[in-house]
């Protein structure tokens, strides 16, 4: 019976191994988000599905034909290592447009076992359109007429293109009157429109304007400038420009009755939440505990959001840190973060009331003051048990203490001791020399092994970045060549220009450009410097890439004679 199960004890681990792996392969997160949550009826959008392991299923897109056209779907897998571990993840993104105006929910993906949650989307009715059949427009538009001392104001600026375009470049309008402070609101975005029937393509860039003092704030147009190609011939420099924008600035109005000395603090929304390093009611006097109370503006920069005091209570020492700060790009503009941290130390034990946290702010939407809250709470801290301290009491004397005379113990202090650490020793030498008479003298040394893929990889980007940014194009080709060896051995791209089409925008864009800089005629320039920015996120396109729509969408990037 024992030999039996020894025998099926390795089938046994073997399966146990097996059933771990595959749980945690079918329990892998599956996560979906989408470029911007709000877009109009005619334009594209962008949506990343995304699973914390590289695995070899397909997501099901069929649930997306009934409110959505599938457009283009490209592949990603990332490979990371952070803090010794290493993270495997695979990104699909597909280009989508919305079939119907109104609020639509993008409905769970699944990929094996697993589904995404829902995602909201609000589709808005067509709201730009071109001035005539033009190709090439600009157009740009703020959110608010008239604002408040430092409250936000989003400006956007759309540049909209149906044909391709040489050596673009977006001037940024000028702002005068009343002194502003600009921040840009997220990233650039492309993404394709449909207006009267014709496909463009459209840069978004989103600018945060928080005006610093009550007046008129003028912007002057936005103006792209860009050589246009038409039927296989390029024009001169052209300018397209925006309309112009005015904006009003109200004064600060005056603080609320409960709260007359509120700070001023213009947002469209406000919130309030409190974290603990770990459960407040279970703290014994004299331990210290952390609370961090975090409260975010949207619509406001991390900087302008006011500090919260830690309250005076008696029964606890409370220690203030350094607030940290930060912000995050939203549909509505920035959200500033700011995050207080007290260390708190109960002195005696007892029940202690922590007050309820006010925060006064200005509603921008609707004019009107509101006082975020974060509630009262009962902290309980548990005294801690001293012993009590009486007289000395003198050591007992065993019998045999007792019994036997001074001075004639049979051993010496530590003689055992002594004993058991050569004993020891004489041990580990034994062990060192059957460890040295058993080893092969006859075996080679190990040959060292070359670093990982992505260890070279990383090198040959780096040294890619590097040539780029000095204006070496021989270097910057040899790196790039090496590093699409590394990604394709049995097939590489002898080539920049072959190399560009296995890749994602920008990084393709750039590479086109430095081909033909490099073999077309012309003699045209290459941007270094965009080319090193763009190496900072290489993303390969798979084989697969196609359109599974029945309406299939028109490409997202406009056509190139």
């Amino acid at each position: 019976m024992v030999t039996q199960i020894h025998k099926l004890f390795p089938g046994l681990l073997f399966a146990l191994c097996l059933s771990i792996l595959t749980t945690s392969a079918a329990s892998a997160a599956v996560r979906a988000q989408v470029d911007r949550p709000s877009v109009d009826l005619n334009e594209s959008f962008m949506l990343e599905i995304i699973v914390d392991s590289n695995t070899d299923l397909e997501p099901d897109l069929t649930v997306l034909e009934e409110k959505f056209y599938v457009g283009q779907v490209s592949q990603l897998s990332n490979t990371s290592i952070y803090n010794g571990e290493i993270r495997r993840s695979r990104t699909w993104t597909v280009a989508l447009m919305p079939k119907i105006t109104g609020a639509q929910e993008i409905p769970p993906i699944s990929i094996g076992r697993e589904q995404s949650s829902p995602v909201r989307i609000v589709v808005n009715e067509p709201s730009d359109a071109p001035p005539g059949e033009a190709d090439v427009f600009v157009a740009s538009e703020i959110d608010k007429t008239e604002s408040y001392v430092q409250a936000q104001v989003l400006y956007r600026i759309k540049v909209y293109r149906a044909v391709a375009t040489r050596q673009p470049a977006l001037r940024e309008p000028t702002i005068s009157g009343a002194e502003v402070l600009v921040e840009l609101a997220g990233d650039e975005r492309s993404y394709e429109s449909i207006l009267n029937g014709k496909a463009y393509n459209v840069v978004e860039r989103v600018i945060a304007i928080y005006p610093q003092e009550s007046g008129e704030i003028s912007i002057s147009p936005a103006r792209f400038e860009a050589r246009v190609l038409r039927g296989g011939r390029i024009t001169g420099r052209k300018v397209f420009e925006s309309d112009a924008h005015k904006i009003t600035v109200l004064p600060i109005p005056a603080p609320p009755d409960e709260f007359p000395n509120a700070a001023w603090l213009p947002a469209r929304d406000v919130q309030l939440s409190e974290e603990w390093s770990r459960e407040p009611d279970r703290i014994k006097a004299g331990e210290p505990v952390t609370r961090r109370v975090t409260i975010s503006a949207l619509g406001q920069i991390e900087t302008q959001i006011p500090a919260i005091p830690p309250p005076e209570i008696d029964g606890l020492n409370i220690y203030d840190d350094k607030p940290e700060l930060s912000r995050r790009n939203e549909a509505g503009g920035i959200r500033g973060v700011r995050k207080e941290q007290y260390a708190m130390i109960g002195v005696d034990g007892g029940t202690i009331e922590l007050p309820e946290l006010q925060v006064p702010w200005w509603d921008t939407e609707d004019g009107s003051w509101r006082v975020a809250r974060l509630p009262s709470r009962t902290i309980a801290v548990k005294a801690v048990d001293e012993p009590a301290i009486g007289q000395p009491t003198a050591p007992e004397t065993s019998a045999a203490d007792v019994a036997e005379p001074a001075g004639r113990k049979l051993m010496p202090d530590g003689f055992w001791v002594r004993v058991s650490q050569l004993l020891g020793a004489a041990w580990l030498l034994t062990l060192f020399a059957w460890w040295w008479s058993s080893r092969d003298r006859n075996r080679q040394p190990r040959a060292h092994e070359p670093p990982p893929i992505y260890k070279q990889q990383a090198k040959q980007v780096k040294a890619a970045r590097k040539a780029a940014q000095a204006g070496d194009a021989t270097a910057l080709r040899s790196a790039l060549l090496e590093w699409g060896r590394l990604q394709w051995p049995e097939n590489a791209p002898r080539s920049v220009g072959a190399l560009a089409e296995r890749l994602a925008p920008p990084l393709a864009d750039e590479l086109r450009k430095l081909s033909k800089a490099s073999y077309g005629p012309g003699g045209v320039d290459w941007d270094g410097e965009a080319l090193a920015k763009a190496l900072r996120s290489v993303k390969v396109l798979t084989d697969d890439v196609g359109s599974s729509a029945t309406d299939g969408l028109p490409p997202l990037m406009p056509p190139v004679s």
